[in-house]
């Protein structure tokens, strides 16, 4: 799924950005060839304030600057970038248990609808079984034509949710496309080879906890408030001196002599810049700083609540869907036995073949309820492991 790859490649490039703000700590070597051809002791006599005076002549040389201290602003920039890093990689995961989510989903609707299809498929089977027997009943004067009339509407009616059934089938089984990340049509033999689904964890608190503490997307909130509160550190640091040292070294082989007393030069020093006034630019940048770091901290909360609430519905949900497993057999087991039971007192005339049409209905509704709570419950367990953050 291109979404995965999206989230590792965005972790990739935070990655390159701990390197590029860690860059400052390091030192900054420049190297330089000039040579020039000038009319010689001319000077420049505008546009300029610097030394004016132009000889021919060629050189080469290099400067070396090295940050010593600024007094602890880079050092919480690099903090910042690897929090984002770390926040980065953490929605990377988080993606992923979305996509995983998502296959889940899809995988159980694909498995569902073909279940309903089998179903469907069940139920034309049996009332076309029906609407033969009835069929040959009323050529031999057993049963009246209405009795075929109501046959033939039930098998229409079946043959109906067949149709729907098997394009819920397909739409399913392309979802399921999609989500793999395919772009043509492929139709796969899905096979629910898996161990009957056990009941959910009975203690919702011991599963929220473990969800604060897992979560990838609570995780990488953490991490943004915690790279925030370091990046309003940095900007606050802006007010403080920055002190770096400064060395060149250099060589002319090629000078007028009587201007130059040696071929080559060298130099190095030790600069500070202290900040004085810039129209409170520092000073609103720091704060802004901070407020955005009090917003990022509201959302890592918002985030945890929204956790507790999802965890706990997750849960109550899929105890219900659980509970419907056994009630739907139940149906499924009264609804098969009222069936076979209106079949033999139709085929013996003690019945009408309203009473028939009705159990074969209520069987078919009987049986897409066992099938829906089955895989309902399935997706219901998935979700819970999603909110809980223990997906595969």
């Amino acid at each position: 799924n291109p979404r995965i790859s999206v989230g590792r490649l965005l972790a990739l490039a935070q990655h390159q950005v701990v390197r590029e703000t860690r860059s400052a700590e390091l030192p900054t070597a420049v190297g330089a060839i000039t040579a020039m051809d000038a009319e010689e002791a001319t000077r420049i006599s505008a546009g300029s304030l610097t030394a004016s005076r132009l000889f021919a002549h060629a050189g080469a040389g290099a400067q070396l600057t090295q940050l010593i201290t600024d007094f602890g602003r880079t050092r919480n920039l690099v903090a910042s970038s690897k929090l984002q890093e770390k926040a980065q990689n953490a929605n990377a995961l988080a993606t992923t248990e979305d996509i995983v989510l998502a296959t889940d989903q899809a995988f159980y609707n694909a498995l569902q609808a073909q279940a309903m299809l089998h179903v469907a498929e069940q139920d034309v089977a049996t009332r076309q079984t029906t609407q033969t027997q009835v069929d040959q009943m009323t050529k031999n004067n057993l049963k009246s034509t209405l009795d075929l009339s109501f046959a033939d509407v039930n098998l229409s009616q079946s043959k109906l949710l067949q149709l729907d059934a098997q394009n819920n089938a397909d739409s399913t089984m392309a979802a399921l496309d999609a989500v793999l990340g395919l772009d043509h049509q492929e139709t796969f033999d899905l096979q629910d080879s898996g161990p009957q689904a056990e009941a959910p964890p009975p203690d919702a608190d011991q599963l929220t906890r473990i969800a604060l503490q897992q979560r990838p997307d609570l995780q990488a909130l953490n991490y943004d408030q915690q790279a925030a509160v370091k990046f309003s550190h940095a900007q606050r640091d802006q007010l403080l001196p920055t002190i770096s040292a400064a060395g060149t070294l250099g060589s002319v082989p090629i000078r007028p002599d009587q201007y130059y007393s040696a071929n080559w030069w060298g130099g190095v020093g030790v600069n500070m810049n202290v900040p004085i006034f810039n129209g409170f630019l520092y000073t609103a940048q720091a704060k802004e700083a901070n407020i955005r770091a009090q917003v990022a901290s509201e959302q890592s909360r918002d985030l945890r609540d929204q956790i507790v609430r999802d965890v706990r519905t997750s849960w109550l949900a899929a105890n219900t869907a659980f509970q419907r497993v056994a009630v739907t057999a139940e149906l499924l087991r009264e609804a098969n036995l009222a069936l076979t039971l209106a079949q033999t007192r139709y085929q013996l005339g003690l019945s009408s073949i309203v009473e028939l049409s009705q159990a074969e209905y209520q069987q078919t509704d009987a049986a897409i309820s066992n099938t829906n709570a089955q895989y309902q419950y399935r997706l219901a367990l998935a979700t819970l492991n999603y909110q809980i953050g223990t997906l595969p």
